[in-house]
């Protein structure tokens, strides 16, 4: 298998601050508590601080959700071993349909190498993937882009409007996800197919909820390997953390004021603030009629919605039921490494971007940050498609330019540009040539003028048709050209953007066999801060 990497910053779309963020960390160094190297996961592993008593809690409830979702053994060393004191590898996606986007494995196997790599290094590391079941985005994720040998299909599920707002984990799989699943396993082609139809149809049936199939997947696919699961939906893992709701509530008036402040300065020194802060927002939801509703703040009452209350009575509500709240995208990682007590967690550049934001909760709240690191990032040439590559002389990076930079460089190479046009002036000349013998030859013999006429027909006629011949030829090329830039297109850089941010992972793995994932693993170091372009074998 050949891996060639390519730096994140010469991807398309890469912001100033994740190229800062790998490439001049010291630009950023005050917006972070540690900095992306193993000095840091290092640094930031030794502050850890997570009880005893919580630790059992959390490591209880681990153990039960991961038998739920069909966990093996070796799932159960690695609670145990957080159970008595390792630190935790973070990461983390949404409940997506299917599986999500192909990152979601690729997150996964980079947690798994770097916890790996700690053990190995003498400070004790376990994997853990935090399922963002508390989201209530549905439109990301009933929907998945299925790769096929061809291209890429999408496929959706419909949901009803009563259920649009609830929290995605919690949302029931209609009957419809039957032909779903039966419409991507006959799609399905390689030496894994069985094993990924047989993992999908196990998961993936009506009355399972987004997040129970999500999980159920999940933990057939990564058997043998100790990804430990987390579903925060669990009200066992809200009531640990109230006291961190309960701060954050609290503080709502310094914690505006700082995160208005930060967002000012990234902004002020040229990057972007990932998520808008007002006056008026705070860091909470709560769950109001089964809906994921923001807790905003004006007039000095805290609202739900239309409902307001004091702050006395939110925290009053909090108190006696913390199930019903939950963090927003800069509370939500706090949360998180409260509950897991996290050394280091690997995201992706808008996560990288928003934690710039929300080091200021870490330090209000006294929680302590871990280091983040770059999830490692991948694109999959299968051999198809490195044939195609080759065949026009392209590189990756041609592909990822866009379709109107890749098809002139594959006209380039097949098709003659300038023929058409040669053809055309040939035409002009041979009717010139023609025409400068008519009066000599009727000087000659008058006879010979309708000879001439003859004669000029055949030639033009002739003429015409190898004219046809060779536009038909080209128009053929074209067409070639077209179903060969509509592939490398659509799984290489499918929808103008990179291959793991749309397509499912699952028709690759199907392709490739399981080992796959212990391929792409060997090349999912966090810390290098590259983007592998793999060609299986």
């Amino acid at each position: 298998m050949d891996c060639r990497p390519y730096p994140l910053s010469r991807l398309p779309h890469a912001t100033r601050l994740l190229t800062d963020y790998l490439e001049n960390f010291s630009r950023l160094a005050d917006f972070y508590a540690h900095p992306p190297t193993r000095e840091g996961i290092l640094r930031a592993a030794k502050a850890v601080r997570l009880s005893p008593e919580r630790r059992s809690l959390v490591a209880d409830v681990l153990t039960r959700q991961n038998r739920q979702f069909g966990a093996d053994a070796a799932v159960e060393r690695n609670i145990e071993r957080f159970r008595n004191g390792a630190v935790a590898i973070v990461t983390g996606q949404q409940v997506g349909l299917f599986s999500g986007p192909a990152f979601t494995f690729y997150k996964a196997l980079g947690a798994l190498r770097l916890a790996r790599e700690l053990t190995e290094s003498g400070f004790d590391a376990v994997p853990i993937f935090w399922m963002a079941s508390e989201d209530h985005d549905l439109a990301e994720v009933n929907q998945c882009y299925w790769p096929t040998r061809a291209g890429f299909e999408l496929i959706e599920l419909p949901f009803s409007e009563l259920v649009v707002g609830r929290p995605v984990g919690r949302v029931e799989l209609p009957e419809e996800v039957t032909v779903a699943v039966e419409t991507a396993c006959a799609k399905l082609e390689g030496p894994s197919s069985p094993h990924v139809s047989e993992a999908l149809r196990e998961s993936y049936r009506p009355g399972e909820t987004l997040g129970t199939a999500f999980g159920r997947l999940m933990a057939r696919l990564f058997a043998g390997r100790g990804l430990i699961l987390i579903d925060p939906l669990d009200p066992d893992l809200h009531a640990p953390v109230k006291e961190v709701y309960l701060a954050a509530l609290d503080a709502r008036d310094q914690l505006d004021g700082e995160l208005l402040a930060r967002a000012e300065r990234l902004v002020n020194r040229g990057y972007h603030a990932q998520v808008r802060v007002s006056e008026e927002s705070t860091l909470l939801f709560w769950e109001q009629d089964g809906r994921r509703v923001p807790v905003e703040f004006r007039g000095g009452k805290f609202y739900v919605g239309q409902v307001g209350a004091s702050p006395s009575e939110l925290r009053k509500a909090i108190s006696e039921r913390p199930e019903r709240a939950s963090g927003n995208v800069l509370l939500r990682p706090v949360i998180q490494d409260a509950l897991l007590g996290t050394a280091a967690s690997l995201g992706g550049a808008a996560e990288i971007a928003y934690l710039a934001q929300a080091q200021a909760v870490y330090q209000r709240l006294g929680v302590p940050m871990p280091a983040v690191l770059p999830r490692p990032g991948f694109t999959l040439v299968e051999p198809q498609l490195a044939r195609l590559l080759a065949k026009y002389h392209l590189g990756i990076t041609d592909v990822f330019k866009g379709r109107q930079h890749l098809r002139q460089l594959m006209e380039s190479e097949t098709l003659p540009g300038d023929l058409i046009q040669r053809f055309t002036a040939g035409e002009a000349q041979l009717r010139e040539l023609l025409a400068n013998l008519r009066d000599p030859l009727v000087r000659l013999d008058a006879t010979l003028a309708g000879a001439l006429e003859t004669v000029e027909r055949k030639i033009l006629y002739q003429y015409t048709k190898l004219h046809e011949k060779a536009g038909h030829a080209i128009g053929l090329r074209s067409g070639i050209l077209d179903r060969h830039e509509q592939m490398l297109t659509d799984l290489l850089y499918p929808r103008h953007g990179l291959q793991e941010r749309t397509l499912c992972f699952l028709p690759m793995l199907a392709w490739q066999g399981m080992q796959l994932l212990d391929r792409i693993e060997e090349c999912a170091s966090p810390e290098a801060g590259q983007h592998m372009v793999i060609t299986p074998d």
